[in-house]
């Protein structure tokens, strides 16, 4: 029963982008599709068409810069969870703190301290706004530092020993018992760079640098009134397919995860 219910807003949002305008606005609403059409994504592809930037250049820049930051970011969680467990420095607890806290603040609550970051870095109208601030996920380092600690401090000791740099003991040691963790960490970095248009929205001011995401909202929300619900429908089907094709893959993965971290 837990399953099937888990599964209703997955099915509520595959029934809802193939249901007909009538079905849309139904009163009673009907939880399934009766007359299933495609008519929303056609609607949705026809407004593409008269966009002067083509669909395919958003969807470039959103897997080119979603392939940057879970790559960079599950390297920087990686070496910042093996620094946190395992060096021995004055402010360490203090940092970890720090990283467990900042899991509190939702996205919108650092907007404007995120925005004044990125002005003074210089990346504002810049491809790498969609990437860098992305890289930074707290709770990635909180996941894998929790791996990290079940590794004896006396294997990478044996390994220094034996002549290995840190780099060489997270390559070589750290990275095979994190891998578990390591799938989630990617899962969430790919949900948290996939479907944000905070940098499309508040860095970028160049159409051209623009990702998938804002591409797709700006299309479901340029309908008029009914079409625009329908067209609203289609894009939030296909912005979340990728995540559910993602998850399944590495289901596995995650669940031993939550079995080792503590986290029930």
């Amino acid at each position: 029963p837990m399953v099937l219910l888990s599964l209703l807003p997955i099915l509520y949002i595959v029934f809802t982008a193939f249901k007909p305008i009538g079905e849309l606005f139904a009163y009673p609403p009907k939880f399934i599709t009766l007359r299933p059409t495609f008519d929303n994504f056609r609607k949705l592809f026809e407004a593409s068409e008269n966009t002067v930037f083509p669909l395919s250049m958003y969807l470039f820049n959103s897997v080119v810069s979603t392939v940057l930051v879970v790559f960079l970011g599950m390297a920087i969680a990686l070496c910042a969870a093996y620094v946190l467990s395992k060096k021995r420095f004055r402010g360490r607890e203090f940092i970890f703190k720090m990283n467990t806290l900042s899991m509190m603040f939702v996205a919108t609550a650092v907007s404007i301290p995120r925005y004044l970051v990125v002005k003074e870095v210089g990346l504002l109208d810049s491809f790498f706004a969609n990437v860098v601030p992305m890289l930074a996920l707290p709770v990635g380092v909180f996941l894998l530092k929790q791996f990290v600690d079940q590794l004896p401090d006396a294997l990478v000791e044996a390994a220094k020993i034996d002549g290995a740099n840190d780099y060489q003991i997270i390559w070589k040691i750290v990275l095979p018992i994190v891998k578990p963790a390591m799938s989630t960490v990617a899962i969430l970095l790919f949900q948290h760079s996939w479907n944000s248009m905070e940098a499309s929205n508040l860095f970028i001011n160049t159409e051209s640098l623009k990702t998938f995401a804002f591409y797709m909202n700006s299309l479901s929300n340029s309908g008029n009134g009914v079409a625009g619900v329908g067209m609203s429908a289609a894009a939030a089907l296909l912005m979340f397919l990728p995540n559910v094709i993602l998850f399944v893959i590495m289901q596995s993965k995650v669940m031993s995860t939550m079995a080792h971290s503590g986290l029930k």
